[in-house]
């Protein structure tokens, strides 16, 4: 009846993520990639080569910009990011979804949670070094693969 002990409160935690996941959230990341997901988003971030928030993300996507649309699941209401898979369908930007938009703010290195980002492999100014870029593409190339691959399965 006392206190509950870490493991429980993790699993809690887990299923409160769950639960409140829109039921668009199609296709959700598995944890495998997830944790791919949000080290390449790290990496971007610390590279300059991140757009967080809708507003942002639709403004790049609408220009022509290539990335991984990154969507996260648990936003209410729903109808702030209903218009997003649609943009990327038809951009040929490949999307996924993450349980939280928390998870998702702390991996694009930001303390407020956030409904989207776009990883680019450009930066917004100037330029990469060769090295840099060559481990970002790698990175994003995997994620990539599996997205599209994870998005097969779903249709």
């Amino acid at each position: 009846m006392g206190s509950d002990t870490e493991a429980e409160k993790s699993i809690q935690k887990e299923k409160k993520k769950v639960i409140s996941l829109a039921p668009i959230a199609k296709p959700l990341a598995g944890k495998k990639l997830q944790k791919k997901t949000f080290k390449l988003i790290q990496k971007a971030a610390g590279k300059k080569c991140l757009k967080r928030g809708v507003k942002e993300v639709v403004k790049s996507i609408k220009r022509g910009q290539k990335g991984i649309c990154v969507i996260a699941g648990n936003i209410s209401p729903i109808d702030v990011i209903t218009h997003l898979p649609i943009l990327c369908e038809e951009a040929g930007v490949p999307y996924l979804y993450v349980p939280s938009k928390e998870d998702l703010a702390q991996a694009g290195s930001t303390k407020r949670p956030t409904c989207c980002v776009l990883v680019m492999l450009k930066p917004a100014k100037g330029e990469l070094s060769a090295e840099d870029l060559e481990k970002l593409k790698t990175d994003y190339e995997q994620v990539a693969d599996d997205v599209k691959e994870l998005a097969s399965d779903v249709i």
